[in-house]
Protein backbone atom coordinates (compact mmCIF):
# COMPACT_ATOMS: atom_id res chain seq x y z
CA UNK A 1 0.00 0.00 0.00
CA UNK A 2 0.85 3.20 -0.82
CA UNK A 3 0.92 6.08 1.61
CA UNK A 4 1.55 9.89 1.68
CA UNK A 5 4.78 11.74 3.01
CA UNK A 6 3.22 15.18 3.06
CA UNK A 7 5.70 18.26 2.54
CA UNK A 8 6.45 20.82 5.08
CA UNK A 9 6.71 24.35 4.29
CA UNK A 10 9.69 25.52 6.20
CA UNK A 11 10.22 29.12 5.33
CA UNK A 12 7.51 31.89 3.46
CA UNK A 13 8.15 35.26 3.74
CA UNK A 14 7.22 38.64 1.72
CA UNK A 15 9.23 41.12 0.20
CA UNK A 16 6.38 44.02 -0.70
CA UNK A 17 8.66 45.89 -2.39
CA UNK A 18 11.82 43.86 -3.38
CA UNK A 19 15.33 45.89 -3.56
CA UNK A 20 15.42 46.63 -7.75
CA UNK A 21 18.86 44.99 -8.34
CA UNK A 22 18.05 41.90 -5.94
CA UNK A 23 14.61 41.80 -7.97
CA UNK A 24 16.28 41.73 -11.25
CA UNK A 25 19.47 39.13 -10.04
CA UNK A 26 16.29 36.16 -9.06
CA UNK A 27 14.87 36.77 -12.31
CA UNK A 28 12.06 39.32 -11.70
CA UNK A 29 10.80 40.96 -14.82
CA UNK A 30 10.15 45.08 -14.67
CA UNK A 31 6.40 44.59 -13.67
CA UNK A 32 7.48 42.72 -10.90
CA UNK A 33 7.31 44.73 -7.59
CA UNK A 34 6.79 42.59 -4.83
CA UNK A 35 8.95 38.67 -4.34
CA UNK A 36 7.52 35.62 -1.80
CA UNK A 37 9.81 33.36 -0.84
CA UNK A 38 9.67 30.01 0.19
CA UNK A 39 11.57 27.04 1.26
CA UNK A 40 10.28 23.17 1.43
CA UNK A 41 11.13 19.73 2.17
CA UNK A 42 10.42 18.35 -1.37
CA UNK A 43 11.81 19.98 -4.07
CA UNK A 44 9.37 18.03 -6.94
CA UNK A 45 6.00 19.13 -4.73
CA UNK A 46 7.29 22.73 -4.56
CA UNK A 47 7.83 23.00 -8.38
CA UNK A 48 4.37 21.33 -8.26
CA UNK A 49 3.03 23.68 -5.82
CA UNK A 50 4.17 27.02 -7.68
CA UNK A 51 3.40 26.23 -10.90
CA UNK A 52 -0.40 25.62 -8.78
CA UNK A 53 -0.22 29.08 -7.76
CA UNK A 54 -0.03 30.46 -11.44
CA UNK A 55 -3.38 29.08 -11.68
CA UNK A 56 -5.16 31.28 -8.99
CA UNK A 57 -3.22 34.84 -8.80
CA UNK A 58 -1.18 37.18 -10.86
CA UNK A 59 2.20 35.94 -10.14
CA UNK A 60 4.89 34.47 -12.07
CA UNK A 61 7.38 32.12 -10.60
CA UNK A 62 10.82 33.45 -10.92
CA UNK A 63 13.39 31.65 -9.16
CA UNK A 64 13.30 28.16 -8.10
CA UNK A 65 16.04 25.86 -7.39
CA UNK A 66 16.84 22.50 -5.84
CA UNK A 67 19.58 21.96 -3.16
CA UNK A 68 22.63 19.57 -3.48
CA UNK A 69 22.21 16.58 -1.66
CA UNK A 70 18.51 17.21 -0.84
CA UNK A 71 17.10 18.29 2.30
CA UNK A 72 18.89 15.43 4.55
CA UNK A 73 21.75 17.99 4.44
CA UNK A 74 20.12 20.98 4.31
CA UNK A 75 22.53 24.05 5.08
CA UNK A 76 20.03 25.30 7.86
CA UNK A 77 16.75 24.19 9.69
CA UNK A 78 14.62 26.46 7.00
CA UNK A 79 16.19 25.55 3.80
CA UNK A 80 14.83 21.96 2.84
CA UNK A 81 15.53 20.73 -0.25
CA UNK A 82 14.60 23.84 -2.55
CA UNK A 83 14.21 28.04 -2.46
CA UNK A 84 11.17 29.15 -4.83
CA UNK A 85 10.11 32.36 -5.69
CA UNK A 86 6.67 34.25 -6.97
CA UNK A 87 6.94 37.22 -8.03
CA UNK A 88 3.57 39.82 -8.87
CA UNK A 89 2.64 43.80 -9.77
CA UNK A 90 1.68 44.04 -5.43
CA UNK A 91 1.60 42.37 -2.53
CA UNK A 92 -2.05 41.12 -2.48
CA UNK A 93 -1.05 39.26 -5.63
CA UNK A 94 1.88 37.47 -4.02
CA UNK A 95 -0.17 36.60 -1.00
CA UNK A 96 -3.04 35.23 -3.05
CA UNK A 97 -0.29 33.12 -4.68
CA UNK A 98 1.42 32.01 -1.47
CA UNK A 99 -1.73 30.71 0.01
CA UNK A 100 -2.80 28.98 -2.99
CA UNK A 101 0.67 26.98 -3.08
CA UNK A 102 0.25 26.22 0.25
CA UNK A 103 -3.73 25.11 0.08
CA UNK A 104 -2.11 22.51 -2.75
CA UNK A 105 0.67 21.23 -0.84
CA UNK A 106 -0.99 20.30 2.03
CA UNK A 107 -4.09 18.40 0.11
CA UNK A 108 -3.06 17.15 -2.89
CA UNK A 109 0.65 17.56 -3.59
CA UNK A 110 3.39 15.16 -2.14
CA UNK A 111 5.52 12.30 -2.62
CA UNK A 112 4.78 8.79 -1.59
CA UNK A 113 6.54 5.22 -0.15
CA UNK A 114 5.17 1.66 0.33
CA UNK A 115 3.96 0.87 4.10
CA UNK A 116 6.10 -1.33 6.19
CA UNK A 117 9.41 -0.38 3.85
CA UNK A 118 12.46 1.73 4.45
CA UNK A 119 12.24 2.54 0.42
CA UNK A 120 12.55 6.36 -0.66
CA UNK A 121 9.68 8.25 -1.45
CA UNK A 122 8.82 8.71 -5.06
CA UNK A 123 6.90 11.26 -6.63
CA UNK A 124 4.00 9.84 -9.16
CA UNK A 125 2.23 13.06 -9.51
CA UNK A 126 -0.46 13.96 -12.28
CA UNK A 127 -1.26 17.59 -13.16
CA UNK A 128 -4.62 18.26 -15.08
CA UNK A 129 -3.94 21.43 -16.05
CA UNK A 130 -0.84 22.88 -15.83
CA UNK A 131 -0.30 26.66 -14.73
CA UNK A 132 2.19 29.03 -16.70
CA UNK A 133 5.29 27.66 -15.05
CA UNK A 134 5.47 24.22 -15.58
CA UNK A 135 3.98 24.46 -19.13
CA UNK A 136 6.80 26.04 -21.19
CA UNK A 137 9.44 23.97 -19.59
CA UNK A 138 7.57 20.92 -20.60
CA UNK A 139 6.71 22.34 -23.84
CA UNK A 140 3.26 22.31 -24.37
CA UNK A 141 0.49 24.84 -24.22
CA UNK A 142 -0.49 26.19 -20.69
CA UNK A 143 -3.73 23.93 -19.59
CA UNK A 144 -2.19 20.74 -21.09
CA UNK A 145 -2.34 17.68 -18.90
CA UNK A 146 1.38 16.43 -17.35
CA UNK A 147 2.40 13.39 -15.62
CA UNK A 148 5.33 15.04 -13.72
CA UNK A 149 7.17 11.16 -12.49
CA UNK A 150 10.47 11.38 -10.49
CA UNK A 151 11.85 8.41 -8.03
CA UNK A 152 15.65 7.47 -7.34
CA UNK A 153 17.55 6.44 -10.25
CA UNK A 154 17.03 2.88 -10.80
CA UNK A 155 13.22 2.79 -10.18
CA UNK A 156 13.07 6.04 -12.20
CA UNK A 157 14.13 3.95 -15.81
CA UNK A 158 11.99 0.69 -14.49
CA UNK A 159 9.13 3.17 -13.80
CA UNK A 160 9.67 5.57 -17.23
CA UNK A 161 9.55 2.63 -19.29
CA UNK A 162 6.74 1.48 -18.12
CA UNK A 163 4.87 4.26 -18.21
CA UNK A 164 5.80 4.94 -21.56
CA UNK A 165 4.79 1.63 -22.61
CA UNK A 166 1.32 1.90 -20.41
CA UNK A 167 -0.63 4.80 -22.66
CA UNK A 168 -1.19 7.07 -25.50
CA UNK A 169 1.81 9.45 -23.68
CA UNK A 170 4.73 10.98 -24.46
CA UNK A 171 8.22 11.96 -23.24
CA UNK A 172 8.56 15.71 -23.06
CA UNK A 173 11.25 15.94 -20.72
CA UNK A 174 14.00 13.51 -19.26
CA UNK A 175 15.40 14.17 -15.99
CA UNK A 176 18.80 12.08 -15.71
CA UNK A 177 20.63 11.19 -12.85
CA UNK A 178 22.38 12.77 -11.17
CA UNK A 179 20.21 15.87 -10.69
CA UNK A 180 21.02 17.90 -7.16
CA UNK A 181 18.89 15.59 -5.13
CA UNK A 182 20.30 12.22 -6.93
CA UNK A 183 16.87 11.27 -7.90
CA UNK A 184 15.32 11.32 -11.42
CA UNK A 185 12.19 10.97 -13.77
CA UNK A 186 10.18 13.60 -16.26
CA UNK A 187 7.69 15.05 -17.59
CA UNK A 188 5.16 12.75 -20.06
CA UNK A 189 2.01 14.19 -21.85
CA UNK A 190 -1.04 13.00 -23.22
CA UNK A 191 -4.43 13.24 -22.83
CA UNK A 192 -5.81 13.63 -18.99
CA UNK A 193 -6.82 10.01 -19.17
CA UNK A 194 -3.39 8.77 -20.35
CA UNK A 195 -1.31 10.77 -18.01
CA UNK A 196 -3.07 9.26 -15.14
CA UNK A 197 -2.74 5.64 -16.76
CA UNK A 198 0.95 6.42 -16.90
CA UNK A 199 1.62 7.55 -13.00
CA UNK A 200 -0.15 4.50 -12.06
CA UNK A 201 2.05 2.37 -14.54
CA UNK A 202 5.14 3.88 -13.12
CA UNK A 203 4.09 3.72 -9.53
CA UNK A 204 3.40 0.06 -10.17
CA UNK A 205 6.79 -0.57 -11.56
CA UNK A 206 8.60 1.80 -9.06
CA UNK A 207 6.62 -0.82 -6.08
CA UNK A 208 8.39 -3.81 -8.43
CA UNK A 209 11.60 -2.31 -7.90
CA UNK A 210 11.41 -1.82 -4.31
CA UNK A 211 10.28 -5.47 -3.37
CA UNK A 212 12.86 -6.93 -6.31
CA UNK A 213 15.84 -4.64 -6.56
CA UNK A 214 17.89 -7.77 -8.15
CA UNK A 215 15.40 -9.77 -10.14
CA UNK A 216 17.25 -8.66 -13.76
CA UNK A 217 20.08 -10.91 -12.35
CA UNK A 218 19.31 -14.42 -13.83
CA UNK A 219 21.56 -17.46 -14.41
CA UNK A 220 21.84 -17.72 -18.36
CA UNK A 221 21.27 -21.03 -19.57
CA UNK A 222 24.04 -20.74 -21.58
CA UNK A 223 27.42 -19.44 -19.78
CA UNK A 224 30.44 -17.85 -20.71
CA UNK A 225 33.75 -19.04 -18.98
Amino acid sequence: MLVAQPPKLLSCRLLEQIEPTLGKALGCAERHVSVGLVTCDQDDSLYAALDHATKFADVDVVYAKSFYAGSAHASGPFSGEILGALAGPNPDEVKEGLWALRQALTSRIHFVTLEGTSAPAFFPHVIEETGRYLAPLAGVPVGSPLAYLIAPPTEAMIGLDAALKSANVRLLKFFGPPTETNFAGGYLGGSVADVHAAARAFSDAVVSVIRAPMAGLVRPERERR
